[in-house]
C-alpha cells in the first residue's frame, strides 16, 4: 500500500463528498480531537522505545570494543562514542523507525541491515585512508555484534507489539473504501499478511447501489456522501482506498483534502499488487507523480550473492545435520523395508530436469499406487496430496509434518540444482499442464523452502500457490530470503498445512 503524506498532490477518486462545493478545507486546529490521535500516540511511544533500545545496543557494542582497546591506542572511548553517534544518526537518516515499515514485513529489518552496511562502509574507508588500526576491531567485532543485537531487539519489540495488538491495543483502525471485489481483496490480504496490525472498522461502498460479496461483521456505508459520517462513527485513524473509484482522479484529491480536517491517514492500494516495494521508485514531477517500476533481473551480481549464500549455508547444514541424518536413516530402516533415500525427477530452472533427494517417507510401492488414489486427491490444481495418505509410513508421518524428509535437499543446493529459497520444485507432469505466466516459476532455481512453505502449504489453492511463487520470482532479495528461512524454522516447529 502507498501511504500519501501530501494528499493534495495525488490523484484518484472521491466524488461529491461535501455538503456544498464551496466548502473550505482546513487542517484540524491545535487541541481539536482527531480520529488518528490514538494511533499517532502509540506509534510515537513505540518509536521512542525503539530509539532507546537502538541506542543501548549500539552504545554497548561500541563501548565494549573501546574498553578492550590495546594499551597505547589514542582516545578509544572518544572513538567509540563518535562511531556510536554516527551509526545512530544513520539509523535516523535512513528512516529505520518509520511508521510505514515498523511492525509488519521484512522492510524494517532490511533497513537496519542496509543502514548498518552503509556505516560499515564509511568506517572501512576511513580505516584504509586514515590508517587507523583501532578501527579494524570495530569492523570485525562491533558491527557484526551490533547488527545481530539490533535485529534481535527489533524482533523482540515486534513480538511485544503483536501481543499488544492481539489484546486490542496499538492497532491501526482502518476504513476501506472501494468497489465490492476490491474491498474483499484488501480485507483478506490485511487479515492474512498483517495479522492484527490493521483492524477494519468499516467499509464504504463507492456507489450506493453496490453490494458486498458475502457477509460482513463491520458497519457498511453506501455512497461516498457517507464518508464524513463513516470516519466519525467508526473512529478510523486511516482510510484505505481499495482500487479505482467511480469519481476518478479528482475524487482522491478531494478525499485527501477532506481527511486533512480529521487528521486521518490516507492510504492508496497500488494496482501493482505483485510488485515489492524495493522495485518501486517515486519521482515527483509537478502535477504528475511518476511511479518507476524496476524490471525483474534473473542474472547478475545479486544472483552471485544468492549462489554464494546457498553454497555456504547448504555446506554448513550438511555438516551440522550429519547426526540427525544418521538417526533418521536408522528410524526409516527400522520402520519399513526399502532404501533410506527417495530420489525423484523434478523440474528446475529453465525447465531442466534434475534428481531431487528426500528421505523416504512412503512405502517402496508408493508410485505404483498413486494412480489408484487420484480420486481421493485433496490438493488443488495439478498437485497430488492426501492428508491421510495410506502410502505414508509411521516414521514418514511425523517427518513430513515437520519437513524433516526434505533435509537431503541441501545436497541439491550444494550441487546447484536448487537454492535455499525459491519456488516449490514441480514434478514433470505438473509442468506439462502449465499455462501462460505459470512458466515464470521456472525462471529461477526451485528452493528447499519458499513462500509456499511458510504460507499454508497444502492448504493453499492452486491459484494462490502460483501467485506466491510468481511474486517471489519477480521480487526476491537476500534479506527476504533470510526472513523466509527464519519463518521456515517456526513452521517446522508449529507446522501448518504439512502432510
Amino acid at each position: 500500500m502507498v501511504h500519501l503524506n501530501e494528499p493534495a498532490d495525488n490523484t484518484g477518486a472521491f466524488g461529491n463528498l461535501l455538503a456544498g462545493s464551496a466548502r473550505t478545507f482546513r487542517p484540524a486546529r491545535s487541541g481539536e480531537a482527531v480520529a488518528g490521535a490514538p494511533a499517532r500516540r502509540w506509534r510515537q511511544r513505540y518509536t521512542t522505545r525503539l530509539a532507546v533500545s537502538d541506542s543501548v545496543v549500539v552504545s554497548a557494542v561500541c563501548g565494549a570494543v573501546a574498553l578492550t582497546a590495546a594499551e597505547g591506542e589514542p582516545a578509544p572511548l572518544a572513538t567509540g562514542l563518535v562511531l556510536a553517534l554516527f551509526w545512530l544518526t544513520l539509523l535516523v537518516v535512513y528512516r529505520t523507525r518509520s511508521p510505514q515499515c515498523i511492525g509488519v514485513g521484512a522492510r524494517e529489518y532490511k533497513r537496519v541491515i542496509d543502514t548498518s552496511c552503509v556505516a560499515l562502509g564509511w568506517v572501512a574507508a576511513l580505516a584504509v585512508v586514515g590508517g587507523a588500526p583501532g578501527l579494524r576491531r570495530y569492523l570485525l567485532v562491533a558491527f557484526p555484534l551490533g547488527v545481530a543485537g539490533l535485529l534481535a531487539e527489533r524482533w523482540l519489540w515486534r513480538h511485544w507489539l503483536v501481543r499488544a495488538q492481539a489484546r486490542g491495543h496499538a492497532l491501526s483502525q482502518v476504513l476501506i473504501v472501494g468497489e465490492p471485489h476490491d474491498i474483499n481483496y484488501v480485507v483478506n490480504q490485511l487479515e492474512k499478511k498483517c495479522g492484527p496490525a490493521y483492524k477494519v472498522v468499516g467499509v464504504v461502498l463507492d456507489h450506493g447501489d453496490h453490494t458486498l460479496l458475502g457477509p460482513t461483521t463491520v458497519p457498511t456505508y453506501r455512497g461516498m456522501d457517507a464518508m464524513a459520517g463513516a470516519v466519525a462513527e467508526s473512529g478510523a485513524d486511516a482510510v484505505v482506498v481499495a482500487g479505482h473509484l467511480e469519481g476518478g482522479h479528482r475524487a482522491i484529491r478531494d478525499l485527501g483534502w477532506r481527511l486533512e480536517e480529521s487528521g486521518t491517514e490516507f492510504i492508496l492500494v497500488s494496482s501493482l499488487t505483485n510488485v515489492a516495494g524495493p522495485r518501486i521508485r517515486m519521482r515527483p514531477v509537478e502535477g504528475l507523480p511518476l511511479m518507476h517500476v524496476e524490471l525483474p533481473n534473473f542474472d547478475g551480481g545479486h544472483h552471485l550473492v544468492k549462489r554464494a549464500m546457498d553454497i555456504g549455508l547448504s555446506a554448513l547444514a550438511l555438516v551440522a545435520l550429519l547426526p540427525v541424518f544418521a538417526v533418521l536413516a536408522l528410524l526409516i530402516k527400522a520402520d519399513s523395508p526399502g532404501p533410506v533415500f527417495f530420489v525423484q525427477d523434478r523440474v528446475g530452472r529453465h525447465g531442466r530436469t534434475f534428481r531431487m533427494f528426500k528421505f523416504r517417507s512412503m512405502g517402496v510401492d508408493a508410485e505404483s499406487r498413486k494412480d489408484g488414489l487420484r480420486g481421493s486427491n485433496e490438493a488443488a490444481g495439478p498437485l497430488f496430496k492426501m492428508e491421510n495418505d495410506p502410502r505414508v509410513t509411521k516414521v514418514g508421518t511425523w517427518m513430513r509434518k515437520h519437513s524433516l524428509d526434505e533435509l537431503p535437499q541441501f545436497l541439491n543446493v550444494l550441487l546447484g540444482n536448487m537454492s535455499m529459497v525459491g519456488p516449490r520444485p514441480p514434478l514433470p507432469d505438473e509442468t506439462s499442464v502449465y499455462e501462460g505466466s505459470t512458466f515464470r516459476r521456472l525462471y529461477i532455481k526451485p528452493g528447499v523452502t519458499g513462500l509456499w512453505q511458510v504460507n499454508g502449504r497444502s492448504l493453499l489453492t492452486w491459484e494462490e500457490s502460483v501467485r506466491l511463487d510468481l511474486y517471489y520470482v519477480d521480487n526476491w532479495s537476500v534479506t527476504g530470503d533470510l526472513m523466509i528461512m527464519w519463518r521456515t524454522f517456526k513452521v517446522m516447529i508449529n507446522p501448518v498445512g504439512a502432510f
